[in-house]
Parts: structure tokens; C-alpha cells; sequence
């Protein structure tokens, strides 16, 4: 599972934005994301690079990666 430090997101619209763009990667990813600390944590068999790309590509610049 990765964890990636998100610091824009605010709402639940973030969240939708978030989700929707690492499962056009992989529409089995589980997704979650704590709008409180910021993280989005995703189970996925898609490379951490390719899901950083696709939530920067969303709008949504990260802070960290692990």
C-alpha cells in the first residue's frame, strides 16, 4: 500500500477528484483518503510513480511519497 502526503485537498469533491483519477490507473484500487492528515492511501498493483503522475495531474501536488 502506498501513502502519499496531499495538502490540497479539502472537500469532497478532492476526494471524488483523487479516487477517480488513480482508478482510470486501475479500477480495482482501494482508495482512501483522511481529508484531516491529508493522505491518500492506495492498494494497487499500478507503479507509485504512474499514481503520483495521475493525482498530480488531477490538481492535486504532493507533499510525500512512501
Amino acid at each position: 500500500m502506498y501513502e502519499l502526503q496531499v495538502d490540497n485537498m479539502s472537500c469532497a469533491h478532492c476526494v471524488r477528484a483523487v479516487t477517480k483519477a488513480v482508478r482510470a490507473l486501475d479500477t480495482q484500487a482501494t482508495v482512501e483518503v483522511d481529508l484531516a492528515a491529508k493522505t491518500v492511501k492506495v492498494a494497487s498493483a499500478v507503479a507509485l510513480a504512474q499514481i503520483s503522475a495521475a493525482i498530480v495531474e488531477a490538481g492535486y501536488p504532493l507533499a510525500a511519497e512512501r
